[in-house]
């Protein structure tokens, strides 16, 4: 009976290690959060359209098309999305996130490949929401 419940016990733990094994630590999001909006700076540096578009989430991306009348990579080009600098503040909730940056603020989306943009170029409205140049419906 006892090696049993021993064996019961070391089921329950190993199956609790995976499940928690597979989910992200707090730190571990804000780190992928803040690196994408940092790669996303610095495509916004290097005049690469593509790469920005690859940067954007499925909605913005399509957002951004559907309001430019254009495929994303001249739509991009269109839109006056200013350099940000350095973050100052990264805040992750569950699979969303806000990137503070030193002149601009970003909020991206957690997907299966990885953290996507969803807004970019937001300035707080004092007791309204962000007004952002870039965004998803």
């Amino acid at each position: 009976m006892r090696k049993v419940r021993r064996l019961g016990t070391l089921i329950v733990l190993s199956l609790c290690g995976l499940v928690l094994g597979g989910c992200d630590s707090a730190g571990q999001r804000d780190s992928a959060a803040s690196a994408a909006a940092t790669g996303f700076e610095r495509l916004l540096g290097s005049d690469d359209p593509e790469g920005l578009c690859g940067a954007l989430a499925p909605e913005t991306r399509a957002a951004l098309e559907e309001s430019e009348k254009a495929d994303c990579e001249k739509a991009i080009a269109a839109q006056e999305i200013p350099l940000g600098g350095e973050i100052r503040a990264t805040d992750v909730y569950g699979r969303q996130a806000r990137v503070v940056l030193a002149s601009d603020t970003l909020f991206l989306s957690r997907f299966a490949d990885g953290w996507k943009v969803v807004a970019a170029g937001c300035v707080p409205r004092s007791g309204r929401p962000y007004q952002c140049t870039l965004q998803g419906g």
